[in-house]
């Protein structure tokens, strides 16, 4: 399926830059596929020094961002399965800044955070191949809103490429 089948009511407005931030040129699985490689290969290029940059006080470095996009990603992946599988249990929100604040990114190796970027994103593919063209449609509520198995996995894409712009405009330039 490709992002041109995905209907506004799929997903809460707030995720719209992120959906609008996937390209229609590929499959929702071939842009899982693509994505993550284009971001490790765009990270692997970024100087040592800026991996632990904040550019202003209180912001993310990169090795919190890389983290949050992992965490996030584990999070969504598992909406999508409750979903798929008919869980009709209203799934709560989460607040990254807490998820950042413990995770302790920055005692981390960049090398370690791609690693497992990778990893996670190899079981998020797996899970959405596993998913029939019935299981994407269906629909559960997160964040008190609702939300299609297919949204997730767009919104996946969209939030990793949201977060690459991030780096370029405000770590890199």
């Amino acid at each position: 399926m490709k992002l041109n089948q995905l209907q506004n009511t799929e997903y809460a407005s707030f995720y719209a830059p992120y959906i609008n931030a996937v390209s229609d040129e590929y499959s929702l699985i071939e842009e899982l596929e693509i994505s993550v490689h284009r971001l490790i290969k765009f990270v692997q290029n970024i100087p040592l020094d800026k991996f632990d940059y904040r550019y202003a006080e209180g912001k993310w470095t990169i090795k919190d961002i890389l983290l949050h996009l992992i965490d996030a990603e584990r999070i969504f992946a598992y909406r999508a399965l409750r979903f798929a599988r008919k869980d009709a249990t209203p799934l709560a929100s989460f607040d990254e800044n807490i998820y950042v604040d413990v995770a302790h990114a920055n005692n981390r190796s960049i090398q370690d955070l791609l690693t497992e970027l990778a990893v996670v994103r190899q079981a998020t593919l797996s899970l959405f191949k596993s998913f029939s063209d019935e299981n994407l449609m269906q629909v559960g509520i997160a964040s008190n809103n609702p939300m299609s198995v297919r949204a997730l996995g767009f919104v996946i894409i969209g939030h990793q490429n949201h977060h690459q712009r991030v780096f370029e405009e405000r770590y890199l330039s």
